[in-house]
């Protein structure tokens, strides 16, 4: 008996009607830079007017996953968001350091092709590209049956930009004394959904269609499904504003996995800490949800969550009352002085917190 490619769990027709239907969605990200479309076995991008802009351009690039947020976009049958999560935690990821992202590429894995949930995922991170000014040059489908459980999915990402050398932000004239500014997430973005499943739906038992209690306080009316599949913010045109206002930016850290707690020390020198005050901002109500159904210590919770802070910004402390004002403009919400650089061992330390990472 003959057996087929298809027998064996990969369709080749429908990875042609997934390219189809993700075409249009790719296409209307290109610039006149972009000399290939779908199809080719690479992506070409004509770099020769982007330098000019450069004296010394350095390329910088970042891959990065949306983890477990995946699993919950299945749970709710909704993939619309996830392409842009996935476009904006790589954006974020490259202009803390000052570069400007300029194309991105995605590679979607599964068990069995879906040619709706592929392109509903790339409709999203088309949509995030075009917000951006990111050329989607191309990307990958790979239909693995046993590699991947039936209705898994994986989506990763990576992103291309280019900083001028000596423009580079790395945090390495940072100095006690300069004040630390964060912008708001809008929600969990891409980190801590692993904690946040096992709590809300295999602990509490709750469901997608669930809301958060009243005492909470949580008005948008929202379900906790919305609350979680909340797009992460892509902080990019924000930052390129920012970085064209004149102010004096040292250093910024995108707020992912780890929390506050660790990515605000990688772009700090070893003998300096940051010393982030908690009570500065209002924590948005899912994270003392979860906190509260897991009896989850606040040490946890800032290591694994956000906490309602997706971006955090250094500058001297002469320029802070014009920083709240410029970087509030150019993020368009309301800039939180978290706290300040003090003399340390390169670690962040949320004051009322004990334990490593926290104050005594």
């Amino acid at each position: 008996m003959s057996i087929s490619y298809k027998a064996a769990g990969v369709d080749i027709d429908a990875g042609n009607l997934t390219v189809e239907r993700i075409k249009e969605s790719a296409l209307s990200t290109f610039t006149p830079a972009v000399l290939t479309g779908l199809g080719s076995f690479g992506s070409f991008y004509d770099l020769s007017e982007l330098l000019t802009a450069y004296t010394h351009p350095v390329m910088m690039q970042s891959i990065d996953g949306v983890g477990t947020k995946i699993m919950l976009a299945k749970m709710a049958g909704d993939y619309s968001t996830i392409g842009r999560d996935l476009l904006s935690a790589c954006c974020n990821d490259i202009i803390v350091h000052g570069a400007n992202p300029v194309t991105f590429l995605d590679y979607i894995a599964n068990d069995r092709l879906e040619p709706e949930v592929v392109a509903e995922m790339v409709a999203g991170m088309a949509a995030g590209c075009r917000e951006a000014g990111v050329s989607l040059v191309g990307g990958e489908t790979a239909e693995m049956p046993g590699t991947y459980r039936d209705g898994e999915h994986d989506l990763v990402g990576i992103v291309t930009g280019f900083v001028e050398k000596d423009r580079i932000i790395n945090g390495s004239d940072v100095i006690a004394s300069d004040v630390i500014f964060g912008i708001p997430s809008s929600g969990l973005h891409t980190n801590g959904y692993s904690l946040a499943r096992k709590v809300l739906f295999e602990h509490a038992g709750l469901s997608i269609d669930d809301s958060l209690p009243e005492v909470y306080g949580d008005r948008s009316g929202r379900t906790i499904g919305a609350l979680l599949l909340e797009p992460h913010t892509n902080y990019a045109g924000a930052v390129r504003d920012l970085l064209a206002s004149g102010l004096q930016v040292k250093s910024m850290s995108h707020i992912t996995g780890g929390g506050l707690i660790e990515n605000v020390p990688r772009t700090l020198p070893e003998h300096l800490s940051a010393v982030i005050d908690p009570e500065s901002w209002d924590i948005p109500p899912i994270f003392s949800y979860i906190a509260d159904l897991g009896e989850i210590p606040p040490l946890e919770m800032f290591h694994a969550f956000n906490m309602g802070i997706g971006y955090t910004i250094v500058v001297p402390q002469e320029q802070a009352q014009q920083a709240r004002s410029v970087i509030t403009t150019c993020f368009g919400q309301q800039a939180v002085r978290l706290g300040v650089i003090a003399p340390g061992d390169g670690r962040t330390v949320i004051t009322g917190i004990t334990g490593a990472g926290g104050a005594a």
